[in-house]
């Protein structure tokens, strides 16, 4: 993915929000929040359609260097021959079609951040080239001897395993302990379950917004269909399905259990390994339904109450039976989410 391309799982107008209340992903938003103000460089791992560049992105917001250029290379989408000259430029006549001085990707990023994309795809020469630019802190263009300098913080990502990679001879042992001096590890979808609901309700209303559709909603029996699935494709999948879904509905106004993909709801399948009970599922209902009351109230919870049509204690029950806490000091309803 070039800089011109959307983080995976989500789109850059949505304010690089980590979408989700899960722990795992409050662990990863802290981390985050930590690690912003620094330049170490940043190893960020997780299966494809976690959404990598997204946590990319956030770290360079953050930062220092987030009034700088956000540049990021695929390292598996440029064939080898090319990607030396993308990454660190050329010189005229360096070679056939040389035709004039070019900078590299690195080079303009300097003063801001260089993602690298899927790096465990990065040729063992280039690996070495890139190690150089990372200890003396400048690159050389290719048929060039002079360095020139970069201030460039380094974020990678990969859905390999590089202790493996290290291991088979596949990845340079220097490289992998200089890029992973940070590491944030993304979880997949199937271990971020309570997720789900808020995450299609994002899409829902960023495609609806797209598409000039006024709200649509999911069934009851469709969050607990999707809530179920596994998800292998992760965040990437679920968006997918929330925009196929919105492009065969019509014009309805709710998704219901038969609208999803087949394989959502393959049938006589014996449940998923992992996968939710019924049980299971309509008690997440009912903390996410909870959730969207408390923050669409600002955490005011007789408010929250009458909106759900219960009594305070009634309320309490419901966040005492679900282990929900809320904040002494709740955030404005702009962060929620975020």
């Amino acid at each position: 993915m070039n800089e011109r391309g959307a983080p995976a799982g989500t789109d850059e107008g949505d304010g690089l929000r980590l979408i989700g209340d899960s722990p795992a992903i409050v662990r990863v938003r802290d981390l985050i929040g930590k690690i912003r103000g620094h330049r170490a460089p940043v190893l960020i791992a997780g299966e494809s359609g976690t959404g990598k560049e997204l946590v990319a992105r956030a770290v360079h917001a953050g930062g220092r260097d987030g009034r700088g250029r956000f540049v990021a290379v695929n390292c598996g989408a440029i064939p080898d021959p090319l990607l030396e000259s993308e990454l660190f430029g050329h010189a005229r006549g360096a070679f056939t079609g040389a035709w004039r001085d070019r900078p590299g990707l690195v080079e303009e990023a300097d003063g801001g951040s260089f993602f690298l994309d899927e790096i465990g795809d990065l040729s063992l020469p280039l690996q070495a080239k890139l190690l150089r630019v990372l200890q003396e802190k400048e690159v050389r263009r290719v048929g060039e001897n002079r360095p020139r300098p970069v201030a460039v913080r380094f974020l990678s990502a990969t859905h390999k395993n590089l202790e493996a990679e290290v291991a088979a001879g596949a990845f340079r042992e220097d490289l992998y302990y200089r890029i992973r001096i940070i590491t944030v590890e993304i979880p997949p979808l199937r271990d971020r379950r309570e997720d789900i609901p808020l995450l299609s309700e994002h899409f829902l209303e960023r495609f609806g917004r797209e598409m000039g559709r006024g709200r649509v909603v999911l069934s009851p029996a469709a969050v607990e269909r999707m809530t179920a699935y596994a998800w292998p494709g992760n965040v990437r999948e679920l968006q997918n399905e929330i925009q196929r879904c919105l492009v065969f509905l019509g014009e309805g106004t709710v998704i219901e259990d038969a609208c999803l993909s087949a394989r959502l709801r393959p049938p006589d399948e014996p449940p998923a390994r992992g996968a939710f009970l019924l049980s299971e599922a309509r008690a997440e209902f009912e903390r996410r339904f909870v959730r969207q009351a408390l923050r669409r109230t600002d955490f005011n919870k007789t408010r929250a109450a009458a909106e759900m049509g219960l009594t305070r204690q009634g309320l309490f029950k419901l966040l005492k039976r679900h282990g929900i806490e809320t904040p002494r000091h709740p955030p404005r309803r702009a962060d929620a989410g975020a």
